[in-house]
């Protein structure tokens, strides 16, 4: 990884989702902006706040697919993260492990 670049693994696929109620969204489904959650897989020496096995949230339309070894993957710019979710943020009783 170069510079400012994070490599990242999408939780879920395209495809059907399910409300929290369980009411089955199809893929064609217009939705608004939506963003998504994903676990950092790699980073560039330039990137600050994020580590591999970090979870973060993006915005999927801002992104470039790449795939390696068969196994599909998101690059991007450290500075289109919107959220970083670590247990190692989790240092003090008031924190939320989430750093927006």
């Amino acid at each position: 990884m170069l510079h400012d670049r994070v490599l990242v693994r999408t939780d879920t696929p395209d495809g059907e989702r399910r409300s929290s109620g369980g009411i089955v969204i199809p893929a064609t489904a217009a939705v608004g902006r939506r963003l998504a959650w994903a676990e950092v897989v790699a980073v560039g020496q330039n990137v600050r706040t994020v580590e591999p096995a970090d979870r973060v949230l993006f915005d999927p339309e801002e992104t470039a697919e790449v795939e390696v070894r068969g196994v599909a993957y998101v690059l991007m710019r450290e500075r289109d993260l919107h959220a970083v979710a670590a247990e190692r943020l989790q240092g003090s009783e008031d924190s939320t492990g989430l750093y927006l």
